[in-house]
C-alpha cells in the first residue's frame, strides 16, 4: 500500500503544529514549575510563621517542669508541630499527630527528661494522647539502671550560656532550615513543608521547633493546571493545524492555478497562453510575472528558431537544387557539364552550412576562448590575405600601440571578414578599415563609399536571412547571415556592432570588441 505524497500544505500544517506543540510543552512545564515553586514558598512562609510563633512562646515562658507538657500548640490539622531536643528527643507534639517524617526524628510521643522531672510535673508530659503510663514506662526503661536522674536532668539543661552558633538564653535563632516530609494527622496522611528553628528556653535548654505547612494546595493547584493543559492542549493544536491548513491553502491557490495553466500549455504547445497573475505584490505574484516573462521569451525563441529553420531550408534548397541540376545534366550530357558552376554552388553550400553551424553554436551559449592577442596584427594579417577582392580593403590610420584583446581569434577574424565582404559588395571605389582606442575601449570601423543604408534599415540588416536587395544578394551568393553572425560574435566577446553613415558617403560598421587591458565588454 503506497501512501499519497505529502503536499506543501500538509507539511506546513504539521510543521507548524509540531512547533506549537513543543512551545506549549515548554511553556506548560515552565508554568507548572513556577506555580509549584511559588506555592512551595508560600507553604514555607506559613511554616516559618508557625515555627517562630511556637519558638517565641518557648522563649518567653517561665522555666517550669511542666513547660512542654502545657505548651500551647496549634490544633490546626494543616500545621503539625514537633518540639525536640538537640539530640532528637521529643518534648511536645501538636494534637492528633500520629506519624511524621522530614524533621530528623519520626517519634510522635513526648518523653520526660527523667523521674525527677516527672515527679515535679505530676506525671509525664502529654500530647493529648491517653496512654501516659506507656510513655512513663518507656521513659523509665530507657533511663533505668543508670541511677542518675538528676545527672540526666543536668545534661538536658546544659549549655545555659549557649554554645557556638546557638541562640542565647531566651533567644530565637535567626537561621531557619526547610525540608519536605509527610505527616499523618488524625488519620489523614499528606505532604508537608517543614521549617525548623532553634530556640533556647529560660531554663537554658536549646530545643528545635519543627512546624509544618500542608502542600495539599500546591498539589491541587499543580494538578488542576496540568489537567487543564492536557485537556486544552490538543484542542489548541487542532485549531493551529486547521488555521495553518486554511491559510496555506489560500496562499497556494494561485500557485495551483499557475501549475494547471503550465500543464495546459505543455500539453497544448500553445506558448501564446499566459498563467494567471494575482493582483497582490507577494512572492506568488512575482512568480507568476516571472513565469509569464519566461513564456514570452520562450515563445520568441521558438519563433526565431522556426523562422531560422524555414529560412535555412529555403536557402539550402537553391544551391542544392542548382548543384543537382548541373550534375544530372552532366550525367546525361557530359559535354554540357558546367564544372565551374558546380564548384561555385558547392562552395556556396559549404559556406552556408558553416554559417548555420556557427549560428547554432552561438545560440547554444558557447563562450569564446580566453586567449589574448594583438587585434591590430589580426587586422593586417586578414587584409593581407584578401588578394583577389574586387576592391582592396585599406587599413588606414595608425593603430594603437597596445591593442590586445581576449577571445577567439578565429571568430573575430570572421567578424572582420564578414564586415569587409559586406562593404565590398556595396562599395564603389574603396573600403577602409581603421582601429583606434577610445575612452571605453578599442573601436574597429569598416567603411565604404557606396550608397549607404537608410536609417530605418540599420538594425534590420543584422537580422538573419535579411537582404535589402534580394536579387543582388542571391546572385552573389549572400544568404543574409554575415552581419547577423558578426553581431552575435561581437556580443559573445562583450562588445557591440552597430551600423551608421560612412565618412565617404557610404555605410560604416563600428565594432567595439573591448579594451586592451581587460576582457572585451559591451560598448
Amino acid at each position: 500500500m503506497r501512501c499519497p505524497p505529502a503536499t506543501v500544505r500538509s507539511r506546513a500544517a504539521l510543521g507548524t503544529t509540531a512547533v506549537v506543540a513543543v512551545a506549549l510543552v515548554a511553556a506548560g512545564l515552565a508554568v507548572l514549575l513556577s506555580l509549584r515553586a511559588n506555592l512551595t514558598d508560600q507553604a514555607e512562609r506559613q511554616a516559618d510563621d508557625t515555627a517562630r510563633t511556637v519558638a517565641l512562646t518557648v522563649a518567653s515562658r517561665t522555666p517550669d517542669a511542666a513547660l512542654y507538657a502545657r505548651l500551647p500548640l496549634p490544633d490546626d490539622d494543616d500545621r503539625p508541630v514537633q518540639v525536640t531536643t538537640e539530640d532528637g528527643r521529643v518534648l511536645a507534639v501538636s494534637k492528633d499527630l500520629e506519624r511524621i517524617s522530614g524533621t530528623g526524628t519520626d517519634a510522635v510521643r513526648p518523653r520526660p527528661t527523667g523521674p525527677a522531672s516527672a515527679a515535679r510535673s505530676g506525671g509525664p508530659a502529654n500530647d493529648g494522647h491517653s496512654d501516659h503510663g506507656d510513655a512513663s514506662d518507656e521513659s523509665n526503661e530507657s533511663d533505668g539502671g543508670d541511677g542518675g536522674d538528676d545527672h540526666e536532668g543536668d545534661d538536658d539543661r546544659g549549655g545555659r550560656s549557649g554554645g557556638e552558633g546557638e541562640p542565647a538564653v531566651g533567644r530565637i535563632s535567626d537561621d531557619i532550615d526547610h525540608d519536605s516530609g509527610r505527616a499523618t494527622v488524625d488519620g489523614d496522611t499528606a505532604d508537608y513543608r517543614f521549617a525548623t528553628v532553634g530556640v533556647t528556653d529560660r531554663d537554658g535548654r536549646t530545643v528545635r521547633v519543627h512546624a509544618g505547612a500542608s502542600l495539599a494546595a500546591r498539589g491541587s493547584a499543580v494538578g488542576t493546571a496540568a489537567a487543564a493543559m492536557l485537556a486544552g492542549g490538543p484542542v489548541l493544536l487542532a485549531v493551529v493545524w486547521a488555521v495553518t491548513w486554511l491559510v496555506t491553502r489560500s496562499a497556494f491557490a494561485p500557485v495551483e492555478g499557475i501549475r494547471r495553466e503550465m500543464a495546459a500549455i505543455t500539453a497544448s504547445g500553445d506558448l501564446s497562453r499566459r498563467v494567471p497573475q494575482p493582483a497582490t505584490r507577494d512572492e506568488v505574484a512575482r512568480l507568476a510575472r516571472t513565469t509569464n516573462e519566461t513564456l514570452t521569451a520562450l515563445e520568441a525563441a521558438v519563433e526565431r528558431r522556426r523562422r531560422f529553420v524555414a529560412d535555412a531550408s529555403h536557402e539550402l534548397r537553391s544551391p542544392i537544387a542548382s548543384l543537382r541540376t548541373q550534375l544530372e545534366v552532366g550525367s546525361a550530357h557530359p559535354q554540357l557539364l558546367d564544372v565551374d558552376g558546380a564548384v561555385e554552388d558547392a562552395v556556396r553550400l559549404q559556406r552556408l552550412a558553416a554559417d548555420l553551424l556557427l549560428l547554432a553554436r552561438l545560440d547554444s551559449g558557447e563562450r569564446p576562448a580566453g586567449a589574448r592577442f594583438d587585434l591590430a596584427a589580426l587586422v593586417r594579417e586578414e587584409l593581407g590575405q584578401r588578394t583577389g577582392d574586387r576592391l582592396p580593403a585599406v587599413f588606414g590610420g595608425d593603430a594603437p600601440p597596445a591593442a590586445e584583446v581576449a577571445g577567439s581569434r578565429t571568430q573575430l577574424a570572421r567578424v572582420l571578414g564578414n564586415l569587409v565582404d559586406n562593404a565590398q559588395r556595396h562599395a564603389r571605389t574603396r573600403v577602409e578599415v581603421s582601429l583606434r582606442r577610445e575612452a571605453e575601449g578599442l573601436l574597429l570601423t569598416v567603411a565604404d563609399d557606396g550608397a549607404g543604408v537608410r536609417p530605418e534599415d540599420r538594425e534590420r540588416i543584422f537580422e538573419r536571412f535579411v537582404r535589402l536587395d534580394e536579387a543582388r544578394g542571391r546572385d552573389d551568393g549572400d544568404a543574409g547571415l554575415g552581419l547577423a553572425i558578426a553581431r552575435d560574435v561581437a556580443a559573445r566577446h562583450g562588445g557591440r556592432l552597430t551600423a551608421g553613415a560612412g565618412g565617404a558617403g557610404g555605410a560604416g560598421a563600428r565594432a567595439e570588441p573591448g579594451g586592451a587591458e581587460r576582457e572585451p565588454r559591451g560598448g
